[in-house]
């Protein structure tokens, strides 16, 4: 089931998980939280300063209590050392919340990015394991904002939420408790909004996270269409079709914008609740302190402590406020990694996978059926046939007939929906995924090279390999003198999927990785379609040096290119309707059999 039909998880579903991947950091981040919360005495400590420079040196009032008993007497002997203790005491306190604010955004950075790199490295591992069924119904580009996009999302919710949660919190806390000694009757007025701020909060929160998934989903079809572009520019400009796909990008960016515009309406509402709640609650504590003042309850430099404290008090109301408002954006990027991370590989390894050193390549379809969806049409109906050791099967048949279909299998990129397929007489299920696919060589119809130098496109299919083993792997493939001839010869990039190199010399490069890989299958798609004759003749001489004592399934359209097969298969329709192999492989030669199937005719 695609991630898009999911159900959506919930707010503590989604910490849940959080809290569980990342406790491998947990250290990192309770050291960020402590950090963070040596702002609690900092801010606590900053009006005091004030209030002494109100009360004592302009007021005149005695120092007293806690403060006399801090001080050294001559601190506190004349106004001007109490005035020049006030300035110095605001000043310290200035320079310790600074440092604080500096170690606080450190530990931020730190812990945060190491938790974001965890977390696309684990997106882009998952990726790579999922069938290829997911990804040709969703496409890449989907995966690759997930990745990019919506892991940098992770680090806000563990982080840096987390620290301004708890930071504030207990800033809160301090002050209400201050404040409290202070005058309780005031603490009540200023406690009061703590319920108005939750109310808001929980009436807009469902509103939040539609229109952010809404935008995600939006910005994510946007990305697929300057990739898809990008992937297809010579096409679109040989076409003319620059305008048209300006177009339609645009139309998507377009959408993405109104999306992103309707979210930032629904925050502002949000906000514009927030601050007239606070600007209330604040009128209505200034209202009372004035009152109080007027009644002898609280001293003039009582009410500007506690209006100090009142406005640092806010302050953290408003951050926990709007953060658990843009917590829902990050939510929805949370969701939408968890139901990537939740889907299943098609193709699943079993728990009790057998190993596999070297194959010895006798391989058999046993009524093998296919469909891509679940209730869908078949590609492949009911295919029976076996390899020997050592055959060389060259396979034919018109395109949208299931040739591909039939080699994708054999290399387990998708199982059967019925029948199995038996390598050295073991079915495919039943041994683990990475040691099948290390008996099998694979070289496409469009070889696929990475940006990156012939040295290391050739040694993919072996990175321990030494440069004398890549040499003779490229003479094998008759590339070496090619190669050499090049400006910086094997160090050479070959641009991206290699368009720097013409095509023959970009399949060669793919022969030179199938000698290295050295496996007893070898899979060829269409070797030979996109080169010219004298290239191909290049290409043959190499996959017949290729090819000798190991299985080989070839498949062509060009009658040149089966030449070399001394076992034939055409398939129509999903169906075998020649062959020249058995059903059920007796025998260990290679050699052609006229045993065919029933209604499948001999060659």
């Amino acid at each position: 089931m695609s991630s898009r039909l999911k159900r959506r998880l919930g707010d503590l579903a989604i910490y849940r998980r959080l809290s569980g991947d990342v406790r491998p950091d947990r250290l990192r981040i309770v050291g960020s939280v402590c950090v963070s919360l040596l702002a609690t005495p900092l801010i606590l400590l900053a009006p005091f300063p004030i209030k002494m420079a109100v009360d004592n040196v302009i007021g005149g009032v005695p120092v007293s209590g806690f403060v006399a008993s801090v001080l050294p007497a001559a601190a506190t002997q004349s106004k001007s050392a109490l005035l020049i203790t006030s300035v110095s005491l605001l000043f310290l306190a200035g320079l310790l919340a600074q440092l604080q604010i500096l170690g606080n955004r450190v530990m931020q950075a730190y812990t945060g990015e190491r938790v974001m790199l965890r977390y696309r490295t684990k997106l882009f591992r998952h990726i790579q394991r999922l069938s290829l069924a997911y990804h040709d119904s969703g496409g890449p580009a989907d995966s690759v904002y997930r990745v990019h996009n919506d892991a940098m999302s992770v680090r806000y919710l563990v982080v840096d939420a987390l620290v301004t949660f708890s930071s504030g919190a207990v800033a809160l806390t301090g002050m209400l408790v201050v404040t409290a000694l202070v005058d309780w009757q005031l603490s009540l007025v200023a406690i009061v909004i703590g319920p108005v701020l939750y109310l808001l909060l929980i009436v807009n929160r469902k509103r939040l996270r539609a229109r952010a998934l809404e935008v995600k989903e939006l910005e994510s079809s946007a990305v697929s269409v300057v990739q898809e572009v990008l992937g297809g520019l010579r096409v679109v400009k040989a076409f003319g079709q620059e305008d048209r796909e300006h177009a339609r990008f645009a139309a998507c960016a377009g959408d993405g914008m109104r999306a992103r515009i309707r979210y930032e309406i629904a925050s502002g509402i949000l906000g514009l609740g927030i601050g007239l709640a606070l600007t209330a609650s604040l009128a209505a504590f200034l209202f009372v302190g004035v009152r109080h003042v007027q009644s002898g309850v609280l001293t003039l430099g009582e009410l500007i402590l506690l209006l100090s404290y009142l406005a640092q008090l806010y302050a953290p109301l408003r951050s926990i406020s709007e953060i658990a408002g843009a917590l829902q954006n990050h939510l929805a990027s949370a969701d939408r990694i968890y139901r990537l991370l939740d889907e299943a590989p098609d193709v699943r390894e079993r728990p009790d996978a057998r190993s596999i050193g070297r194959a010895r390549g006798a391989v058999v379809f046993d009524g093998v059926s296919f469909a891509y969806d679940a209730g869908g049409d078949e590609v492949l109906h009911d295919v029976s046939f076996a390899l020997d050791r050592g055959t060389q099967l060259g396979i034919s048949g018109t395109t949208g007939a299931g040739k591909t279909t039939l080699v994708s299998l054999l290399l387990r990129f998708y199982d059967p929906t019925s029948g199995r397929i038996l390598l050295d007489g073991v079915d495919l299920r039943d041994y683990r995924v990475d040691d099948l696919r290390r008996q099998m060589s694979v070289v496409l119809q469009e070889p696929v090279l990475f940006s990156t130098s012939i040295a290391a496109n050739i040694a993919y299919a072996n990175p321990e390999a030494s440069a004398a083993e890549l040499e003779a792997a490229a003479r094998a493939a008759n590339a070496h003198d090619f190669i050499l001839a090049l400006p910086e010869g094997y160090a050479t990039n070959v641009g991206e999927r290699g368009v720097r190199l013409s095509g023959g010399e970009r399949q060669r490069i793919s022969l030179a990785r199938a000698f290295l890989r050295d496996a007893p299958l070898l899979v060829l798609d269409e070797p030979t379609s996109s080169v010219d004759p004298g290239t191909e003749g290049e290409i043959m001489e190499a996959l017949d040096r290729l090819t000798t004592d190991r299985t080989t399934i070839v498949i062509a359209h060009r009658s040149s290119t089966l030449e070399h097969c001394n076992a034939q298969l055409t398939i129509e329709g999903g169906r075998v309707v020649r062959s020249t192999l058995s059903r059920d492989g007796a025998g260990e030669a290679p050699g052609r059999s006229t045993v065919h199937q029933p209604g499948v005719a001999p060659a």
